[in-house]
């Protein structure tokens, strides 16, 4: 029942999400509340926000959770009088199944009260944050009405997670940069594990590896979080036997988020179907808590907050109360297993003997009828002389299979009385009559079975139903671990390291750790420093010399280092990022009717409305698809705007006017990619090699679009003639401008000051050594005061 969206995201698995959205009327207009559950997941999400025109934070909402239908009010569709968001999420979402409801079913008194009913005890305290969330609520009633609807089953009471989820406690990372750094999808290819998610998944549970994705979507801004996580993987990476013991435990757990879902819905209908899932859903759980001891004892031992804190939860004693009213109705043995034979056995024998005598008796007759079909084969292949045996599919039920080669049957024809004959090489499978009867008996045993036990697990599964919150917890811990052992594995793959956070940028010899796993070695690291007084930072070079790989990278390691990963760095710092803003690449796009230059507008609008002091902004060439005069212009009006931000911005540009405004503003640097030249044997070509490494001010290159094209097959004389006449060109415009001395003593002056305040906040340095670093400072000031004899001492 649950469809594949095609939509960027769901690539990992399949979607299984449903949301409704609904929007706020007349002055209320922007004021978006949603509610979503997973149909794998019994937890409903609730959120409520202001959004402004563009709905950015409704589109990102929705791109994370991959939704497989979205529900909303036939009021926001109608035609000739859609609603912009209602238009917005049609365009960005074409894939998925739309489903209007009546609005009279978005009420919110109806949502409170759904919520009062199925809430789980535990999870209350969210009634107290959505009481006044009119929106969240009516969308609330609308998604849990339309899911009963067509899951035709009701969730058992107080038996759901509910919970309200803020916009505020994780970081904004839009869609197309998710899509730009190839976060959870690579852009070439789909199924391609080369991004953040295949450098970090070595999850053991679905669980697991859907955490991971959420968080890499969603980072953390809070950084006592974050370091708790972080002092996790140290502890994992410090001590062998616990990241052994752990992973052991935790890579037997089966999905334990779809268990619980399957547990709280109570099916409308009684049918086999339903009965036998049931009857599977009880023995996964009576195997999942069994796994809660070995879990407590492989986190006996462990130090770090968060770990003590999963071992003390896990000494719940619900867990025990639950496993014990398991035991009392189900056989000791009965665990899951592979195969559909063994695991139709284990079902059949699930429960006790000496429960029900009906059931005892039922099971007699079905253990009477395999031995019957067994001895009835027998008998056949000692009546043919041929080497028959019993076989099991859950289609075919019993059939007969027979490893013969034709020449050893009479006249290469099996007997008459046998049908439905399938040969695969040398395997005849095939079946007879009294066989297909014998299999109807025992189907019909097996329904009776199905059906009594069934009764049986449902009397126990009320009696459970007020124990569950429990299973939320586990599945919480064990995702949790899964995603930390995760970090720690993919630590001891490659040196990471770990991030401090601080207010500065600084990242020594980081490397792009895509780049590492898609070329098998270390790729080249570089060096990166941004700080409140140095916060721009604009990087030139020839094509190719790694400045887009090279944006990339400190994207992906700030948001690594913020969902309490190591980092590909020898060392590292970080200022948390509460967005985190990309514009990179050169495509146009025919669907929206975007040219090259429209796309990159509308990227660089969308960044100016949205970034505030705590973002972190790449842009990776901007003002390309016009003209160069138009272009600089553009890049030089949206500098300036960024400039006057705390974020910290990264630009990667190929218009070298665009360096000297770091004349005007003291907080701008300039790095570039350096190349070098090197002449081929035969003495008269020269050939570039790339270095790949940033050094400070821009790129002494002249020329090297032509150099670019020379290696590609263009005809040598129109190189020619290019040359000539960017010559010709150049020399019209070499009246450049340069610093004059008191721009350049102002510049120093604001260095010194920004050095100073630096030292005041963050120095852990003692008295004399401070004394030295001061008067480093004051000599580098000097040095780089332009006038001659200055004597104001500036301190």
């Amino acid at each position: 029942f649950t469809v594949t969206s095609s939509s960027a995201v769901s690539a990992h698995s399949v979607a299984s999400v449903i949301v409704a959205v609904v929007e706020g009327r007349g002055l209320a207009r922007g004021e978006v509340g949603m509610a979503s559950i997973d149909l794998k997941n019994p937890e409903v999400i609730l959120s409520q926000f202001a959004d402004n025109t563009t709905y950015a934070k409704v589109i990102t909402k929705l791109k994370i959770l991959t939704p497989l239908e979205i529900i909303m009010s036939n009021t926001a569709c109608d035609v000739g009088n859609m609603t912009k968001l209602f238009s917005l999420i049609t365009e960005h979402f074409k894939n998925v199944t739309f489903t209007t409801v009546q609005r009279k079913y978005f009420n919110e008194t109806k949502g409170l009260e759904y919520i009062e009913q199925l809430c789980a005890s535990e999870f209350s305290t969210v009634f107290m944050e959505v009481q006044s969330k009119y929106y969240c609520l009516a969308a609330a009633a609308a998604l849990l009405k339309y899911v009963e609807f067509i899951q035709n089953s009701v969730y058992a009471p107080k038996s759901l997670k509910v919970r309200f989820q803020g916009s505020e406690k994780t970081a904004m990372i839009d869609s197309s940069s998710a899509q730009n750094l190839e976060l959870v999808v690579n852009n070439r290819d789909s199924r391609n594990g080369h991004t953040l998610f295949g450098v970090l998944n070595y999850t053991k549970t679905p669980g697991g590896s859907r955490r991971l994705r959420s968080n890499i979507l969603e980072p953390l801004v809070d950084a006592e979080t974050i370091n708790t996580r972080l002092d996790c993987v140290q502890e994992l990476l410090q001590d062998e036997e616990l990241f052994f013991g752990l992973q052991a435990v935790i890579s037997k757990f089966l999905d334990t988020e779809q268990l619980l879902s399957v547990l709280v819905q109570i099916p409308k209908q009684d049918t086999v179907k339903a009965a036998e899932s049931k009857i599977t859903n009880l023995i996964y759980l009576k195997h999942t808590l069994e796994l809660v001891e070995p879990l407590k004892a492989a986190l006996r031992s462990c130090n770090t907050p968060l770990l003590k804190a999963y071992y003390s939860s896990l000494e719940d004693t619900r867990f025990g109360i639950i496993l014990e009213k398991i035991t009392t109705v189900i056989n000791d043995d009965t665990r899951y297993t592979k195969g559909c034979l063994s695991m139709r056995t284990q079902k059949c024998y699930a429960v006790k003997p000496n429960i029900n005598e009906f059931l005892d008796i039922a099971r007699r007759t079905y253990t009477e009828i395999v031995d019957d079909i067994a001895g009835m084969i027998t008998q056949l292949a000692e009546k043919y002389n041929l080497p028959m045996k019993t076989s099991f599919s859950s289609v075919r039920g019993f059939f007969i299979q027979m490893n013969a080669d034709c020449s050893a049957l009479p006249n290469g024809q099996l007997p008459s009385e046998f049908t439905k004959i399938t040969k695969i090489k040398n395997t005849y499978s095939f079946t007879s009559a009294d066989l297909i009867k014998m299999n109807e008996r025992c189907q019909e045993s097996l329904r009776e079975i199905y059906h009594m036990t069934y009764l049986i697990v449902c009397k126990l599964l009320n009696e459970i139903y007020e124990h569950i919150h429990c299973l939320y917890k586990l599945s919480d811990i064990v995702s949790m671990l899964d995603m930390l052992l995760s970090f720690a594995h993919a630590c001891t793959l490659s040196d990471y390291v770990r991030p401090e956070f601080t207010d500065t940028l600084a990242i020594k010899q980081g490397w792009h750790p895509i780049l590492e796993k898609i070329a098998m070695e270390k790729p080249v690291s570089n060096n990166t420093y941004l700080t409140e007084g140095n916060n721009f930072v604009i990087i030139t070079g020839p094509n190719m010399s790694g400045k887009s790989t090279y944006l990339k990278q400190i994207a992906l390691c700030q948001i690594m280092a913020q969902i309490g990963s190591y980092v590909p760095a020898e060392y590292c710092s970080f200022r948390i990022a509460e967005q985190i803003f990309t514009r990179i690449g050169m495509d146009d796009d025919i669907e929206t009717n975007a040219s090259t230059f429209m796309k990159e507008m509308k990227e660089i609008t969308y960044i100016i409305q949205n970034a505030n002091d705590k973002s972190l902004i790449i842009i990776d060439e901007l003002g390309r698809g016009t003209s160069a005069e138009e272009g600089i212009g553009i890049c030089y009006a949206a500098c300036e705007y960024l400039l006057n931000l705390k974020a910290f911005t990264l630009f990667a540009t190929h218009f070298l006017e665009l360096c000297h405004i770091d004349a005007l503003y003291p907080n701008v640097e300039n790095y570039h990619f350096e190349v070098q030249h090197v002449r081929s044997s035969a003495g008269n070509k020269e050939k570039i090699a790339y270095t790949y490494t940033l050094s400070k001010g821009y790129t002494e290159e002249k020329n090297y679009g032509l150099k670019a094209a020379e290696v590609s097959s263009l005809p040598s004389s129109i190189i020619l003639d290019a040359k000539e006449i960017t010559n010709h060109i150049a020399k019209q415009i070499l009246h450049r401008q340069k610093s004059t001395p008191e721009m350049m003593k102002q510049r120093a002056v604001y260095h010194l000051a920004m050095r100073l305040v630096q030292t005041a906040r963050n120095s852990r340095l003692d008295p004399d050594s401070l004394r030295i670093y001061l008067k480093g400072l004051k000599k580098k000031y000097e040095a780089s005061c332009p006038a001659p004899g200055q004597n104001d001492k500036q301190e």
